[in-house]
């Protein structure tokens, strides 16, 4: 070829031809492949349409088996009924129809996700292969092409080596085999954009910008080209900011890639950033010898990202990350959703203050890259590699994790997701993969990824100081999985930014018991806020995403219900559970710290507040205050990463609810004070209490109540107004066991997730025998005192029949053998069936709930028991209140813990009823169990037996052996 050409036009060929790749790739890095990524084109010369959606119906059919079949694409094929087992390959076919304009020009299709090999035909001609899920990819197919009757062939292995590297189907506890996302057809003209990267960077001062856009050419006609691009920038509102040329044109010569660099002077640019995602559109236009031959169209946000000691800088400005792992999954669909689901994932983390997520453990979507940069999230973008050397991956007992024959499977898992998302603003951080140990072949993958992008810090997910996968890794940013509460403080002695890339596991794999008490779910916001306090205050720490996001579940077409299970904060439907709140509030950008009420010569309320935002000073936040139920505009100009004082003019209050709006349209906090005092429940007064005593009982009379007292166990046996029953038996001591049974699956990393867990049976101390029962007369009433034996434990209890109409039951309980943490103890009560609605009121441990929430201050609820043959209802797309799901106990707001209750009451449809009156400390849990309703006052309770949530929600765990458990119960029958 040079023999052909000027001396002249050598050189300038010279010149142009540095950055040149083969097979228009993007050249090599460290010896390394740069595949081509392609930008879809929104415009191409005498062209109508550009490209086309291969979504819908593909003939299906397993190589060796004579049945075809019909498949949806993008689709899991095992979502979708379909058995394709190791080794085999599923062969997916369609018809291609080519628009009559493509002629001349190129014609390729791009693949976004196919797990895990993929081998393109068209009309049987092999045009391409990949291996490696959740990543774009294209194929050319010019050649390949008919004047018509085309046939498009896809050959699908799973199983491979990419999907074992990354573990993708060992997450998923099925097969991950298919066309996972998107198809599209495109054309291009012979000389075109083989990429478009953009970024930017800004003055010391952080007001003007400098925009550098790589943009790479590739001729792939035979015939040399001079090139050229013109360039316009225009603003969210369409508002021209530049057009710009490329300085010269440049000469392309046949079948070559040729990059062309041009940097623009952007003065005072909006910054891009979560709290104020504004976004520019870059249209780059190519001239081919003098004509625009084609455009494409990306956004655009000016931002800067930098480490700084052990500091993460945002256009110069340290951040906080509060954010969730997020997978994508649906439970009828499995790790192929749709795009809306993608920016709805984005919308509910972001409307509960998160403004980060970390994709784990594969590359997101294009579609929710796009919801990230325009709803404002910062992303961590993680290669599709896990568990390299890890004991949650079996196969590295028999694999060496530092075979060289790794290496390029691992390098091209990190480049692909660079090249998927780098000209994403939202994307902020490369993970290079998922706890794995450091070996010299991350190193390596490092130095790829540091050259293709030198833009954006990296992190690996090993662990920064002492112990678990310590290897010593170099990546920008260090992390650390699953701290307790001194973690933060460990993160001030490191010299890089620490980032709890895993912590406060939602509840998960106690399965059984949260079948059993849903209200496990509601203990786990404050001790997250707790944490997150002082991850806050902590200037080494960068922040921190819970794990997870989503419930990991797949409902299979077969009938099983399989996954990792229910830890997110929200459900497969994108129903908010009880965590999801706790989230909200422990991210809340802003804190309400103290509130004075007016006082004398004050009328005005003052609020302490701390903004917490990053970016966002308080004036830029719609505050209202309703004050007795009116409503005002308050103005507040505290600055970011500040404290102050908001005074509110107000004279006489009784009730202040308030509220503050996000620029971004969603409510980030909201705070509700009362000055009223408590007013004292209702009871009977100067009632007639008196008893009578028969050969095997004591006979209590307390005005209409007549209560039946067993002399041989000491226990009430019955309560009865009237003739209604109100009380089958009780009060009597109960233990419950923590229980931390996954559903018993054999299972190497907690995949136990299926639909034969059932919830627990929980019983009052079976009790032997009452001894030295004494009845005594008092001023207050009538009083029962006995020394109790139960089957493993002694104690003591009491009845006091008061004349003001209350039960009051006190109790002592010693166990000298058994060794057993509890999880609740207390006394229990056991009801009649009909007593099947629920009241209370309790001092919760935020001011304001959502009406919806199991954990609310007070509320009602209904028991709506269902009787479950599994876990969940399988293949049932969930829409009603996550509170109302329900299962043989009652529904889920019936049978959850109300922790710190004031009172609670249960009531028949007649009216009946019987209230529990506490001082705040207590718990109440009810559940339907053996045709009674089991009524729990628990004077303990803990957060549940999650093994993976640390302090501060291990806080308070104790063992009963050796210790005296005590408390007392107050109840009123009306």
């Amino acid at each position: 070829m040079v023999k052909t050409v000027s001396l002249f036009k050598f050189c300038i060929l010279l010149l142009l031809l540095v950055c040149a790749g083969h097979s228009f790739g993007q050249g090599k890095i460290n010896g390394f492949d740069i595949p081509r990524i392609s930008p879809i084109p929104a415009t191409v010369l005498n062209t109508q349409r550009t490209h086309i959606s291969l979504h819908g119906k593909w003939d299906f059919q397993v190589s060796g088996s004579k049945d075809r079949h019909s498949i949806n694409v993008p689709g899991e094929w095992e979502m979708q009924g379909f058995t394709v087992k190791e080794g085999e390959t599923a062969v997916y076919s369609l018809k291609l129809d080519i628009p009559a304009d493509w002629k001349d020009q190129r014609i390729k299709i791009r693949f976004d996700g196919v797990s895990s090999h993929a081998l393109i035909k068209v009309n049987h001609i092999e045009v391409g292969e990949h291996e490696g899920s959740f990543v774009p990819f294209e194929v050319d197919i010019t050649k390949a092409l008919q004047a018509s009757q085309n046939i498009l062939e896809v050959e699908v292995q799973a199983l491979t080596m990419s999907d074992r590297l990354a573990c993708t189907s060992q997450y998923a506890v099925h097969t991950v085999g298919g066309l996972l996302r998107k198809v599209t057809l495109f054309t291009l003209p012979q000389t075109n954009i083989a990429s478009t990267i953009a970024t930017t960077t800004f003055d010391p001062q952080f007001k003007n910008a400098v925009l550098k856009i790589q943009s790479g050419i590739a001729n792939e006609s035979g015939l040399p080209a001079s090139v050229q691009f013109q360039y316009v920038l225009t603003d969210a509102s369409g508002k021209v900011v530049f057009q710009k040329s490329s300085p010269v044109s440049r000469q392309a010569g046949p079948n070559t890639t040729t990059e062309v660099e041009t940097t623009i002077s952007v003065k005072q640019p909006k910054q891009w950033n979560p709290e104020h995602p504004n976004l520019y559109h870059l249209k780059s236009t190519l001239l081919v010898n003098g004509k625009a031959v084609q455009t494409i169209s990306q956004p655009l946000g000016f931002r800067q990202v930098e480490v700084k000691g052990n500091q993460l800088l945002v256009n110069g400005k340290a951040v906080k990350l509060r954010g969730v792992n997020r997978h994508s999954i649906h439970p009828l669909t499995g790790r192929s959703i749709s795009p809306e689901l993608d920016r709805k994932d984005a919308e509910l983390f972001r409307d509960a203050n998160c403004n980060y997520i970390r994709t784990s453990h594969y590359p997101p979507s294009e579609e929710f890259l796009n919801a990230a940069d325009s709803l404002g999230l910062f992303v961590e973008s993680e290669a599709s590699l896990c568990w390299i050397n890890h004991g949650a991956s079996p196969i590295w007992k028999k694999w060496n994790y530092k075979d060289e024959k790794f290496l390029p499977y691992m390098v091209n898992a990190d480049v692909e997701n660079v090249l998927a998302g780098r000209n994403h603003p939202s994307v902020v951080i490369w993970s290079l993969g998922n706890e794995s140990v450091w070996s010299p072949l991350w190193e390596k993958v490092l130095a790829v990824v540091k050259k293709l992008d030198p833009s954006r810090p990296t992190t690996f997910h090993d662990q920064c100081w002492g112990g678990f996968n310590n290897a010593h890794s170099t990546a920008d940013i260090a992390v650390y999985h699953y701290p307790g509460i001194n973690g933060p403080a460990a993160c001030d002695t490191m010299k890089r930014p620490v980032l709890f890339g895993e912590y406060a596991h939602v509840s998960c794999y106690n399965r059984r018991e949260l079948l059993t008490d849903p209200g496990v779910r509601s203990s786990y916001g404050k001790p997250l806020e707790m944490m997150y306090d002082s991850m806050y205050y902590h200037k080494g720490c960068l922040g921190g995403a819970i794990w997870s996001g989503i419930d990991d579940t797949f409902h299979m077409p077969d009938g099983r219900i399989i996954g990792y299970g229910p830890w997110g904060p929200i459900d497969g439907w994108r129903r908010p559970k009880p965590e999801y709140f706790g989230m909200k509030k422990a991210y809340s950008p802003i804190k309400v710290k103290h509130i004075n009420w007016p006082s004398a010569g004050k009328k005005y309320i003052e609020l302490s507040v701390e903004n917490r935002y990053d970016f966002t000073s308080l004036n830029e936040i719609n505050i209202t205050a309703i004050i007795n139920g009116v409503s005002q505009t308050v103005k507040s100009g505290i600055a970011s990463r500040s404290s102050g004082t908001i005074k509110i003019p107000a004279d006489q209050v009784k009730t202040l609810e308030i509220s503050f709006k996000d620029p971004r349209g969603f409510v980030a906090e909201q705070e509700k004070y009362e000055t009223d005092t408590e007013q004292a429940f209702p009871t009977g007064q100067n009632l007639t209490v008196s008893y009578t005593e028969k050969e095997a009982a004591y006979v209590v009379q307390q005005g209409n109540i007549t209560y039946t007292i067993s002399k041989n166990t000491g226990i009430i046996i019955s309560a009865r107004k009237g003739d209604t029953e109100i009380l089958k038996q009780g009060p009597v001591f109960s233990m419950v066991p923590m229980n931390e049974e996954d559903g018993g699956k054999p299972n190497v990393a907690g995949e136990t997730y299926q639909n034969n867990i059932y919830p627990l049976k929980n019983y009052p101390a079976y009790t032997l025998f009452a001894n030295d029962l004494v009845v005594q007369k008092m001023d207050s009433g009538l009083k029962f005192s006995m020394n109790v034996s139960y089957l493993d434990c002694k104690g003591k209890q009491s009845y006091l029949f008061t004349n003001d109409g209350k039960l009051i039951t006190e109790y002592e309980v010693q166990y000298t053998k058994a060794d057993v943490s509890p999880y609740q103890y207390g006394l229990m009560l056991q009801l009649p069936k009909s007593f099947d609605e629920l009241n209370w009121k309790r001092k919760a441990e935020f001011t304001l709930y959502p009406s919806n929430d199991i954990a609310r201050p007070e509320g009602t609820a209904m028991l709506k028991a269902k009787p479950m043959n599994a876990v969940e209802e399988w293949g049932v797309v969930q829409k009603g209140d996550w509170k109302d799901d329900a299962n043989d106990l009652g529904s889920n707001d019936f049978r959850s813990t109300k922790r710190y209750i004031k009172n609670a009451s249960l009531k028949n449809p007649n009216g009946d009823g019987i209230t529990v009156l506490s001082d705040g400390k207590q718990a109440s849990r009810t559940w339907l169990q053996d045709e009674s309703i089991n009524w729990l006052i628990a004077d303990y309770s803990n957060n549940g037996s999650e093994p993976f949530y640390g302090s501060p929600h291990t806080n308070g765990r104790i063992k009963i052996k050796d210790n005296i458990l005590k408390g007392k119960l107050i109840l009123v029958i009306k």
